[in-house]
């Protein structure tokens, strides 16, 4: 099957006026739902009212952070949404970065690797009704066990940047979820994951023809994302270490407005989709084309009316 995914809920508007709009999801070709968390809504809430909106579409989490939440609690809000789309939930989890993780919630964001594959590895049995008890390396579980298991467990995906993390969701979980990546990037990704897991990616789409105003958005996201050391590292692996290096060099100076400049522009036409609607569409049509499983588009600002845009980028 074909997918086709969108990032909800959008940007500035209301959740429960969103409603309408997911409602229509189906009929305009998206497959799929997926949720995001950083300081706005929180990953699962938006998807509960998704499966009651929308009861065809798949939904999933991409991602929500292991740190944030204990264990438990974590598996009991995967367990709600499966319960509320059995056979439909996709639970993406991820380290998140020091600045949500420490900065925001006040957790220790230590070894993350770890910290991510122990999670998963207590998820399965958790999520599959077994009282889950012991040592998990990054943390102890003592004797927990859901009062009502789903009767489908939802598929664990990992968010997934280099090769570690990426082998970790080929051996032990059901796929990868990857973000800032251009269609040429695609091939290096799965060749790391393998041909019969699922890859999803979060892709950026800000659809105007004015492409000054695109890049100039573009480059304050690639600036602000890339920077961060897990980024910068996926795209060392990926080639861009000597196109971002001015960049590096001058956002560890301090000097924002110059590390923004230095993107070249090749890079965020690479790693930002825009143009017009037909173009966009058709430039995502190209990451599924590369090995892409499912594109889960993320509408950016551009003036226009978002429901619109939405409503334009499904697959027809």
């Amino acid at each position: 099957m074909s997918r086709w995914g969108i990032t909800l809920p959008l940007a500035g508007i209301p959740l429960p006026k969103q409603r309408d709009l997911v409602k229509s999801l189906p009929d305009l070709g998206y497959t799929d739902v997926w949720s995001a968390e950083t300081a706005g809504t929180d990953a699962f809430t938006p998807l509960a009212l998704a499966a009651e909106w929308a009861p065809t579409l798949r939904l999933g989490t991409a991602i929500a952070p292991v740190y944030t939440r204990g264990p438990g609690l974590l598996a009991m809000q995967a367990a709600t949404i499966a319960e509320l789309a059995p056979g439909r939930f996709a639970l993406g989890i991820g380290s998140s970065s020091p600045v949500i993780v420490q900065g925001w919630n006040a957790r220790e964001f230590t070894e993350p690797f770890a910290h991510v594959r122990d999670t998963l590895r207590f998820l399965k049995p958790a999520l599959a009704g077994e009282k889950v008890d012991g040592d998990f390396g990054s943390f102890r579980v003592s004797r927990f066990k859901l009062e009502r298991a789903p009767e489908q467990p939802p598929q664990i995906m990992l968010a997934a940047l280099r090769p570690g993390m990426l082998r970790l969701a080929a051996k032990e979980a059901d796929g990868a979820i990857t973000n800032w990546l251009a269609p040429t990037d695609v091939p290096k990704v799965r060749a790391e994951l393998g041909a019969d897991k699922e890859l999803v990616a979060r892709i950026f789409v800000c659809p105007t023809e004015d492409v000054a105003a695109a890049r100039a958005l573009g480059r304050m996201l690639i600036s602000s994302y890339l920077t961060v050391p897990a980024y910068a590292a996926f795209h060392d692996w990926l080639g861009r270490t000597e196109a971002l290096a001015e960049m590096h060099r001058l956002w560890a100076a301090g000097d924002r407005k110059g590390a923004n400049a230095a993107i070249p522009d090749h890079v965020v036409d690479d790693l930002i989709v825009h143009g017009s609607l037909d173009r966009c569409r058709e430039r995502v049509q190209e990451y599924v084309e590369q090995g892409l499983d499912t594109p889960a588009i993320m509408v950016l600002p551009s003036g226009a009316d978002q429901f619109d845009v939405v409503r334009a980028l499904g697959k027809k």
